[in-house]
């Protein structure tokens, strides 16, 4: 298999004052193209610090991270920006809808950034609304959707720009069990059609819905192990 993140020895620390805080540690891993993987850990294990490094929100104080065979250990803010918005598309807990804009808008913005045709942006928005299952929906605003409707809106926008990986921060963290696990299969979906997906969470269910599970605590990998008993429903 293609290796698509490597991360080798990656440590973060952060400096608060006089004091030195140690985020991550030794943190070596890789991910393959086309797997499914999540994140987990206990407050302050240092998962979130680890999702921004790999989302290309931050970088390593120490070690080197290869994605997508391009290191971006040392590259400054606006190259960073430039891989991010190609290779990663993102889901929040919070949905980070604009209200102005109705569904497909919302779904164009990472092209509209990207300086696509308007007629280009159109065509992949109703792609991917189509996918996601929103299609009857995708003139109305924020507000007039759901909380599910408003995640696949988000999940339509991170899979627009067609990006090497899907990087999903606590996606089910504001809805109820039966849209969590509506969602969780549009994921398991997503999958199976070919992205790769990293799942942050700190549920026990919602993890079990990947492939491979790695678990951290301070700031260290405390294990990494593939799933033998995948969630499905």
């Amino acid at each position: 298999m293609e290796k698509l993140i490597q991360l080798t020895d990656i440590a973060k620390i952060y400096t608060i004052g006089s004091i030195e805080v140690l985020a991550l540690e030794s943190i070596t891993m890789d991910i393959e193209k086309n797997e499914y993987v999540a994140i987990m850990g206990p407050s302050g294990s240092g998962k979130s610090t680890l999702m921004n490094i790999i989302g290309c929100l931050d970088t390593p104080s120490h070690g080197t991270y290869i994605l997508n065979h391009q290191d971006v250990s040392t590259m400054k803010d606006d190259r960073l920006a430039e891989i991010r918005n190609k290779e990663i598309g993102f889901v929040f807990q919070t949905f980070n809808l604009l209200p102005r804009y109705n569904a497909l808008g919302n779904i164009q913005l990472p092209l509209i950034y990207a300086g696509i045709p308007k007629s280009a942006r159109i065509d992949r928005a109703m792609e991917v609304i189509h996918q996601v299952g929103l299609t009857e929906r995708m003139h109305h605003k924020p507000n007039e959707l759901s909380g599910g409707q408003r995640q696949r809106v988000a999940v339509a926008r991170a899979l627009i720009g067609k990006p090497s990986i899907i990087l999903a921060d606590e996606p089910t963290g504001n809805l109820d069990s039966k849209t969590s696990i509506d969602i969780m299969n549009l994921f398991s979906e997503i999958h199976r059609n070919g992205n790769t997906i990293i799942l942050v969470t700190h549920e026990e269910d919602i993890a079990r819905y990947a492939h491979r599970i790695v678990r951290l605590r301070d700031g260290m990998i405390e294990s990494d192990k593939i799933n033998d008993n995948i969630r499905i429903n």
